[in-house]
């Protein structure tokens, strides 16, 4: 990102601990279109006095990454088509959740990735403390200027993201692939 944030990262496609369960980028590394890093910083800047933090599991994900995804598990109701294009494949979505002043993760009612119906937003068959974790995190993000996927409680992204450029890491030189 190139700038120095107060949140821990845990880029989960740079390693096993993902739905593939395999390391789908060779080096781990966070990019973001710049409105997004200033949205991120935002959201961090709001959670600081509540005693919050942010873990970060993805930011940019290259095109070849959307693919190998996909390829694994074609679900457009919690992936991106590659032929479309992710949010994520134009720097403009983060992949998070909120950790509290000892570092450990809130409970968001499922973990990051689980592909469930019990991961979309304003599930009310979760515990309380998830719905009031996820409507805290939603209320944080939303405040920063960022759009909520209605599927994935982990998942933000700027308003249109459509009108930013795809981007690949063949072609970027991110070396992320």
């Amino acid at each position: 990102m190139g700038r120095d944030m107060d949140l821990d990262l845990d880029l989960r496609y740079a390693g096993a601990d993902n739905f593939t369960g395999r390391p789908v980028y060779r080096r781990a590394a966070c990019f973001l279109h710049p409105e997004a890093a200033d949205r991120l910083e935002a959201a961090v800047a709001l959670a600081r006095p509540l005693g919050l933090r942010f873990k970060l599991f993805d930011a940019y994900r290259p095109t070849e990454a959307a693919w190998a995804l996909w390829d694994h598990t074609p679900d457009p109701a919690f992936l991106a088509d590659p032929r479309r294009g992710s949010p994520h494949s134009r720097g403009a979505a983060v992949d998070l959740t909120l950790l509290d002043e000892a570092g450990h993760e809130l409970d968001m009612g499922t973990g990051f990735d689980a592909f469930t119906p019990l991961s979309h937003h304003g599930r009310t068959d979760i515990s309380l403390p998830a719905q009031r974790h996820r409507a805290l995190l939603l209320g944080l993000m939303t405040a920063a200027g960022w759009d909520c996927y209605r599927n994935e409680w982990w998942h933000y992204q700027l308003f249109q993201p459509r009108r930013l450029p795809l981007l690949a890491d063949s072609a970027d030189g991110t070396r992320m692939m």
